[in-house]
């Protein structure tokens, strides 16, 4: 089952060039049952991302521009009057899909935004006091232009905590962008196949959750979250929803990389990607000029690391 998801990176990878890392984490984070954040300048293939992950997994794929005048209506659906049966009829929104896109979504209204936080907490919509449930599996992608953009405001932390992981693209390597020029005119996502289906995928997902942890790590984990709320150079720290994304995190890397146990490295490999989004820096280390990679860095470094 796992090299199902090494082939779906494979075939993934005929579409995004020179991006494997964030494909790996991407599909770790599905795998963990998350949602992932992309925070990234346009066009730097967040969008392509998305698709190929839908048709390489055979998933349902829904896209919505976030913009001021969405409104949560158009996400979650609405309730509309039918004159011949003369009682409400419920039309699905957006959501009701496998792999939601949720583009630019810090340029849409706070009250469009928070209309996500209980499909994404619990999988379910409810509208006019009737609760409905999202077909299986469901996964948002969401991506943000960086603050300062125009037109852009910054999503409350009750939102980002939502999020497994904030992930960055970034710009391609120079012979990747070669391969994306002399790609362009044959359409990649075109030739993707199907090459897992959501059967499978479920299955290994519940594989991944009932995965054998052993207890130094489970300490490692919250000891290393407990010390972002102490540590001078943080003035917030991750909360336990943080703890749980990290652990199922660091199984899902696992499970990529066809093991069926966590070890502290799978840790490292996600931690900042975890936790990134989920802390603030103090105002001393901002004024020693460090970022919060930089500073998450320091802190996992300070931190024993456990014989497993």
């Amino acid at each position: 089952m796992g090299n199902k998801m090494l082939q779906v990176k494979d075939e993934i990878k005929k579409a995004v060039k020179g991006k494997d890392h964030v494909v790996e984490k991407v599909l770790a984070t599905m795998l963990a049952g998350g949602h992932i954040l992309l925070e990234d300048i346009p066009g730097v293939g967040k969008t392509t991302l998305a698709m190929a992950i839908a048709r390489s997994m055979a998933l349902s794929y829904k896209r919505v521009q976030f913009t001021p005048d969405v409104l949560p209506s158009d996400i979650v659906g609405f309730s509309m009057y039918d004159q011949n049966t003369k009682e409400f009829v419920y039309q699905q929104g957006a959501v009701y899909c496998n792999l939601f896109l949720a583009d630019e979504i810090n340029r849409t209204s706070p009250k469009t935004q928070s209309a996500l936080l209980e499909v994404m907490e619990e999988g379910n919509v409810t509208v006019d006091g009737v609760t409905r449930s999202l077909p299986e599996p469901f996964t948002v992608i969401a991506t943000e232009n960086p603050l300062g953009s125009s037109g852009t405001q910054m999503l409350p932390e009750s939102q980002l905590d939502r999020f497994m992981v904030c992930l960055s693209i970034g710009y391609p390597g120079h012979d990747a962008a070669i391969d994306i020029l002399k790609d362009n005119a044959k359409k990649p996502l075109s030739l993707l196949q199907e090459v897992i289906q959501v059967e499978e995928f479920m299955e290994l997902r519940k594989q991944t959750n009932d995965m054998y942890v052993h207890d130094s790590i489970y300490e490692y984990i919250v000891t290393l979250v407990e010390k972002t709320r102490t540590d001078p150079l943080f003035s917030m720290g991750a909360s336990p929803r943080g703890s749980i994304a990290l652990l199922r995190m660091t199984k899902a890397m696992a499970v990529l990389d066809g093991r069926d146990y966590v070890t502290p490295e799978d840790i490292r490999n996600v931690f900042v990607d975890v936790l990134g989004h989920r802390v603030k820096l103090s105002t001393k280390a901002r004024a020693e000029g460090k970022d919060i990679p930089v500073a998450l860095n320091e802190l996992f470094n300070g931190v024993k690391v456990p014989r497993t």
